[in-house]
């Protein structure tokens, strides 16, 4: 009896002119490649490869039964996909990661417009620095990874697809209206995390001076109260001051510099039909996070 597997195996083959390829692209080793022709023809009772020096190539029987696998695969692929676009959106799990500011402002906007329009989809959300969230990702744990970088960073590992969602503004908090990062070059400086200081330390640095770090925080709750306490100054993203925002601080925002912030999934296009439908309600979302000016509450 012909399987599924097999035939896909013959139209990898058929298309590549190589085991090698076929097994590539199939994600199995040559000799299960190899294995699966060999199971092939015991059931057809034909010869469908045949050795050309180091290669192979279809004898005719290969050749039609592969035109007719290409046939069948098709068919079989659009019918799954029409049935997990079904299933998917009326059932469907979607793990999600992301930072603090995002996962309190973009993304509960985007699981209320779902909730609207797909009841049955689920959202599994887990608070994660970005890095985090793409180990995540890579490893299998999560469907989508919502982070941020900034212009000039280096690529991120060629598997991981981004779609951008929108540029993030950066902020100077402290207790004076219209600041700006020079006037703090002797301030004491409220830093996060390694990976988090990265980015005050480059706003600092185009401004030629390196931020004495005196208090560490990522919480956007209490940076915030230190600043109003005047324990020193920091920044934040505007995502972050839309999610809390003191009354008692002053926002600047630091001309030229932001965050790109990115929706990442992994493998090959496209993603399954609820994963799209999060990553099209996360776009909508983002569109409508607006900005937050300087000295506003």
């Amino acid at each position: 009896m012909l399987s599924i597997v097999h035939l896909r195996v013959l139209a990898a083959v058929a298309r590549h002119g190589s085991v090698t390829e076929a097994a590539r692209e199939l994600h199995y080793s040559q000799p299960s490649v190899s294995h699966h022709l060999s199971r092939l023809e015991s059931a057809t009772g034909a010869r469908l490869v045949q050795r050309v020096g180091r290669g192979i190539r279809l004898t005719p029987e290969g050749r039609l039964l592969a035109e007719r696998a290409a046939e069948i695969l098709g068919r079989v692929d659009a019918a799954t996909n029409e049935l997990a676009a079904h299933v998917g959106l009326q059932a469907g799990l979607v793990r999600l990661a992301a930072n603090a500011s995002t996962l309190s402002t973009v993304v509960p906007r985007a699981a209320a417009t779902l909730a609207q329009a797909h009841p049955g989809l689920e959202l599994s959300l887990f608070d994660r620095h970005p890095v985090e969230a793409l180990q995540m990702l890579r490893h299998g744990e999560i469907d989508i990874a919502l982070g941020f970088r900034h212009a000039g960073d280096p690529p991120l590992e060629a598997d991981a697809r981004l779609l951008h969602l929108t540029d993030d503004p950066i902020f100077l908090i402290s207790r004076h209206a219209d600041d700006s990062l020079a006037n703090h070059r002797a301030s004491s400086w409220i830093g996060g995390c390694e990976r988090c200081r990265h980015e005050l330390t480059t706003a600092c640095g185009r401004e030629g001076f390196v931020p004495r770090i005196g208090s560490h925080s990522d919480d956007m709750v209490v940076v915030q109260a230190l600043v109003a306490a005047g324990a020193g100054v920091t920044t934040l993203p505007g995502l972050a001051l839309q999610a809390h925002r003191r009354r008692d601080i002053e926002a600047s925002e630091i001309a030229g510099f932001h965050r790109q912030v990115y929706a990442a999934t992994y493998g090959d296009p496209p993603d399954p039909p609820a994963v799209t439908a999060v990553l099209a309600a996360l776009t909508e979302a983002a569109a409508s996070t607006g900005s937050i000016g300087s000295g506003t509450a």
